[in-house]
């Protein structure tokens, strides 16, 4: 539910922000190994399950992040807007 509405609000604020040459877009993680995720990544039950729905069957590190969100940062998407980029080792395919 939290990512519909990350979704829903970056599409609504690309619309209204264009006008003013602001961009907006959002990354959306999947597991990822950081603090916060800690308590699926550490039960193993939890973590088996999990990668059972990820088709790259693993956990992300925090740094494979970084390529995502530079290229949103950057001028190279210059022509990005009211995107929600997944990174998720294919989880939404």
């Amino acid at each position: 539910m939290t990512k519909a509405a990350v979704i829903n609000m970056t599409k609504v604020f690309a619309k209204e922000c264009a006008q003013f040459g602001i961009r907006c877009n959002a990354l959306l993680p999947g597991l990822t190994d950081t603090k916060f995720a800690s308590a699926l990544v550490g039960n193993e039950a939890i973590l088996k399950t999990a990668l059972q729905q990820i088709p790259l069957k693993r956990v992300a590190a925090p740094s494979e992040m970084a390529g995502a969100v530079l290229y949103l940062a950057s001028e190279a998407s210059s022509y990005t807007t009211g995107v929600a980029l997944n990174v998720d080792g294919g989880f939404l395919s």
